[in-house]
């Protein structure tokens, strides 16, 4: 597709950040792309048409109708990779440990799932959670039953979003009600993949729940669809808490690790998108990176179930750098926020002596999710020919917000106290595919 060969929209007015490239890698003034007065053009068909300084914008766009956000924060839209959708009224749900959560209330609230009234109308719920926090794409537990990721897929396509879902494979361990025979999980998986996988904007995800509910019959199918359909996803769940590695060490006795049970299923390849990864040993990292896989970390999950701290330096070390994702993992995490996400991250990085700044948080919110997620053509910047996808975030939202940003000296500064201080009241607007699905009324700039 050529860019320039759409008319203009609209112009988005204001301070952009977009970023190029990973700034714990090339430092930030190499990773990211600002302009204080900045101005996005968006094409009638929903894509970024130019990106740059207001005072460079080319004269065939001059005469678009501008929204002017002043001083506001215009950043390509945010993404969540990983949470839950029969899980979104579950946040703050007590237990002692994953384990015992998932028994007393998540396994009892996806059952719900098996009703396509209610599948129907969670979906619709829970997708106006994730937009009016500024999240405009996601990649997506659905539960065990086919037809509730049907009615996902159904909702997102009517909004135009970009999302990855798939059907949750269980066949032990866990309730009747959320689990199925092997080989009819997989034939219901490979049916949704006829129906939905690269369907617009919509993207397939081969779901296995935790090496703990699947058989080796599950995974062997799993891997072998995944090889079928190399295009899609594989989203699951590793090394979350202590008490789930010790179940997988007696279900799975001959491997050398959790990370061993997927690899020999053919499941842990450069689709393959792992969930937490706390407890991971050097030669899970190493395994994970020679693969080039994602690992998510999920710092308001982790600390609400006292899983564990996240080191994000040991799995993203630069002797064989694993990709690292964000994500809420609601219903685990606490907040639909990925700005009260990020805050998380960096107190959890602060925990384990590492380093993590604004710059780290946003580019993983944005473009690092969107590059382990294999989507960084279409989404994850605002550069052109990346679909319009966009939140603008208002750095004086809320009276705390604007007292610290008193304080501010620079960019890095401003995005700092939105990352630890922000949360949707800070969400001025958010578009889909150019169009304004979110927000606050707009304003005369």
């Amino acid at each position: 597709m050529t860019a320039g060969a759409d008319a203009a929209a609209r112009v988005l007015r204001g301070r952009t950040v977009s970023f190029r490239d990973d700034p714990r890698v090339v430092g930030p003034d190499q990773a990211m792309q600002s302009h204080e007065d900045g101005a996005v053009v968006v094409s009638q068909q929903g894509r970024i048409l130019w990106h740059g300084a207001f005072t460079d914008l080319p004269r065939e766009h001059a005469e678009a109708p501008c929204e002017r956000y002043g001083r506001e924060v215009i950043l390509p839209g945010l993404i969540d990779a990983h949470v839950h959708f029969p899980q979104h009224r579950m946040l703050a749900a007590p237990a002692h440990d994953l384990l015992e959560w998932l028994e007393r209330f998540a396994f009892p609230e996806e059952a719900r799932y098996a009703a396509e009234d209610h599948a129907a109308a969670a979906a619709e719920r829970f997708l106006d959670k994730l937009v009016s926090h500024g999240t405009t794409s996601a990649l997506v537990f659905s539960s065990v039953h086919g037809m509730a990721a049907d009615c996902l897929f159904r909702a997102a396509q009517r909004r135009g979003l970009c999302l990855m879902t798939g059907a949750t494979m269980m066949d032990r361990n866990a309730p009747d009600a959320v689990t199925q025979d092997a080989e009819a999980s997989a034939r219901e998986s490979a049916e949704l993949i006829a129906s939905w996988h690269e369907v617009e904007r919509l993207r397939y995800a081969l779901t296995v729940r935790f090496a703990v509910t699947s058989s080796e019959e599950q995974l062997r199918l799993a891997g072998e669809l995944l090889a079928d359909h190399p295009g899609c996803l594989l989203h699951t769940h590793l090394s979350e808490s202590a008490a789930e590695i010790e179940a997988v060490q007696r279900l799975f006795p001959w491997s050398k690790d959790y990370t061993d049970v997927y690899e020999r299923f053919g499941l842990v390849g450069e689709s393959s998108v792992f969930a937490h990864g706390i407890h991971l040993s050097e030669r899970e990292c190493q395994a994970l990176h020679d693969a080039d896989s994602m690992v998510v970390h999920s710092p308001t999950s982790n600390t609400f179930l006292g899983s564990g701290l996240f080191d994000i330096e040991h799995v993203g070390a630069a002797r064989r750098p694993v990709r690292v994702g964000i994500a809420t993992d609601i219903g685990g995490g606490t907040s639909y926020s990925l700005l009260q996400t990020l805050a998380e991250a960096y107190k959890i990085a602060r925990l384990k002596g590492c380093s993590f700044n604004a710059f780290d948080g946003f580019y993983l919110a944005t473009l690092g999710n969107a590059r382990g997620l294999r989507l960084d053509g279409e989404i994850g910047t605002l550069d052109a020919g990346r679909w319009a996808d966009v939140v603008v975030l208002d750095p004086q939202a809320t009276p705390v917000l604007a007292a610290r940003q008193e304080l501010s000296e620079s960019l890095e500064d401003m995005l700092f106290a939105l990352m630890m201080l922000g949360d949707d009241r800070a969400v001025r607007a958010v578009y889909v595919r150019g169009e304004r699905v979110a927000g606050r009324d707009l304003g005369e700039g």
